[in-house]
């Protein structure tokens, strides 16, 4: 299985880059893990709702872009469906099975998704009503997919 995580701005932050190289090393006796970004727009403080629009319009260009016709497209967002860690396990593979191989989750940009790239999802996740970093998002999302293929394949990691 191939997955990406698509995700809009760069990682800035050294600890953040070494835990997503970690899992990334983790992951690879279960799937190849590809970590994509898409650069972001510069949003002032105060920005108008055109504005907050035209900005998610231009970052959903770049990550349209990037996307395959047959990739499952997961995006990340407040208003997704919630899994518990092992509903999600199940949920990837019962994917595999499928045959779906090409595993794209999205994580937007500060203010989030443009409506066109929420409508391409083939599954709208949420991991919480919260909000998080989006760096730290990265790091959240490599974990459970990590902690999903430990389920899966009924390793004791989990617990």
């Amino acid at each position: 299985m191939n997955i990406t995580i698509l995700a809009v701005g760069k990682v800035k932050e050294t600890f953040y880059r070494e835990a997503l190289q970690e899992y990334q090393k983790r992951l690879s006796r279960y799937c190849r893990l590809e970590i994509v970004e898409v650069a972001d727009e510069p949003a002032p403080e105060k920005i108008s709702p055109a504005q907050e629009d035209i900005i998610k319009e231009r970052e959903a260009q770049r990550i349209l872009k990037r996307l395959c016709d047959n990739s499952f497209v997961i995006t990340l967002e407040i208003t997704g469906k919630k899994y518990d860690s092992e509903k999600f396990a199940k949920k990837l593979e019962n994917l595999a099975l499928a045959g779906k191989s090409q595993l794209v989750f999205i994580i937007g940009g500060s203010l989030g998704l443009h409506a066109s790239v929420s409508d391409r999802a083939d599954l709208k996740l949420s991991f919480s009503d919260m909000t998080f970093p989006h760096q730290l998002m990265r790091v959240i999302l490599a974990e459970q997919i990590y902690r999903a293929f430990r389920i899966i394949h009924k390793s004791p990691y989990h617990k």
